[in-house]
């Protein structure tokens, strides 16, 4: 692939650099808005593959908004799990063909759609990457509840083969498409494991000292579910399609999302983001949240001392999109984010909900196994150096999850509220609120 990297304090470009520019964007990669102090380099087509869930849909509408061409490939699966469930989600989520039209009325802009199950058909995923020639492809396109890969032998088995397999063909085909593509992968944070080790988790890469040699190995990781070992197997898989065919690699390592809405998603009603509020796919601030909105306890498993990283919805979308400015180059090692902003204990997070909602806190025997009490540090000096502006829970962005919560409360079941999927048969758990415990 052909490489120019532009300052955003550049003038017009001389003859020879006009034409090296036509022949980048005739092959699908175009120079992008810079920063004074480093450079950049965006692709001008963008696959967002998972484009219809909860991080997907706002990213590949930031990627449009910002004036990428986008194509989103989805199998729509979240949407049958919503149907096996029996819960939706807590905000309306308009059919793909009403997103889309939305987002042209408000944005003048199209996003293209296809309908691919990654896992299951890997030569259309062939037949696409060569007639479309992406610069980039965003991987959101995995099952990503921990809880609802824990459910059954079924749902462990649907995770890995859905993961996996969606990875592995994924990787396969940019190495049979011939293209020079960056493939930008969502992670978690969740692969390294919560075991307190006293330092704080470095960016993928840990130095050691072996034989009186000192060099970097990946770091450990540790998973604590079905769903969290399948990114564990996509991280060697990376490494393993980085050196043996020079593909361009990052991988986000997120933290969980709390949040419902971007700047995207506010513009329609169309365009709304997922709310996921039941045990099985809300993520834990998201859920003390809808639940402190209709005076539901807040349901915390455990003492509450589990330690976790969080990032908003709208960092997430401007993490993926300066992740994408930055690619590795071809035959460099995977490149790997931390991608968060901040720590808390769920237990610290329910005391901040329980202040400014009014709604008691109650402990519920947890379903997982997991350390009851730990400490975490994280580094995030990558974004940070990039320009990432944090959004933290300081800025009165809950009260707007909030409001949303309420809006919709009448869509809520709270039959879903709690979680039963356990991590092993034997461990019991409390089913109804009503077998809770004050706080501890």
């Amino acid at each position: 692939m052909l490489t120019r990297r532009i300052r955003e304090d550049d003038q017009k470009p001389p003859p020879d650099t006009q034409i090296l520019l036509a022949i980048l964007f005739a092959g699908g990669i175009i120079p992008g808005r810079v920063s004074r102090d480093r450079e950049i380099f965006m692709p001008e087509k963008v696959i967002v593959l998972g484009g219809d869930g909860f991080c997907g849909w706002p990213t590949a509408l930031h990627l449009s908004a910002q004036g990428r061409d986008v194509l989103i490939v989805d199998n729509l699966s979240r949407r049958k799990i919503d149907v096996e469930l029996g819960c939706d989600s807590l905000t309306p989520i308009a059919t793909m063909e009403d997103r889309l039209e939305a987002w042209r009325e408000v944005s003048g802009r199209e996003i293209r759609f296809a309908k691919i199950d990654l896992a299951q058909d890997p030569s259309a995923l062939l037949k696409l990457l060569k007639t479309e020639r992406p610069g980039g492809v965003v991987h959101f396109a995995e099952q990503r509840a921990a809880p609802y890969s824990m459910k059954s032998s079924a749902h462990k088995i649907y995770t890995v083969n859905n993961n996996v397999n969606a990875t592995n063909n994924l990787l396969c085909a940019i190495v049979e498409s011939g293209l020079d593509v960056h493939l930008v992968h969502l992670g978690t944070m969740g692969v390294y494991g919560y075991d307190s080790s006293g330092k704080p988790i470095p960016e993928g890469y840990l130095t050691v000292t072996a034989n009186g040699k000192e060099r970097e190995i990946p770091y450990p990781p540790s998973p604590g579910s079905i769903y969290h070992m399948t990114k564990v197997l996509d991280a060697q898989m990376f490494a393993f399609y980085a050196r043996n065919d020079l593909l361009r690699i990052t991988d986000l390592h997120q933290g969980i999302v709390w949040g419902t809405n971007t700047k995207e998603t506010s513009a329609d009603e169309r365009l709304i983001n997922r709310f996921d509020y039941d045990g099985d796919y809300g993520t834990v601030l998201n859920r003390f949240l809808m639940q402190g909105a209709i005076g539901h306890p807040l349901t915390v498993h455990g003492s509450g001392g589990q330690k976790r990283a969080f990032i908003h919805i709208r960092n997430t979308v401007e993490c993926v999109r300066l992740a994408l400015e930055n690619p590795p180059g071809r035959g460099d090692r995977v490149e790997i984010f931390n991608q968060v902003t901040e720590t808390h204990t769920v237990r610290d997070l329910a005391a901040i909900v329980s202040k400014k909602t009014g709604v008691e806190i109650r402990h519920l025997r947890n379903p997982r196994i997991e350390v009851e009490e730990n400490d975490l540090a994280v580094t995030n000096d990558k974004f940070m150096k990039l320009g990432l502006n944090p959004v933290t829970l300081e800025e009165g962005l809950l009260d707007e999850v909030i409001s949303v919560a309420r809006k919709y409360a009448d869509r809520c079941d709270p039959s879903r509220i709690l979680s039963t999927s356990k991590w092993r048969a034997d461990i019991e758990i409390d089913e109804r609120i009503e077998e809770s415990v004050s706080p501890l």
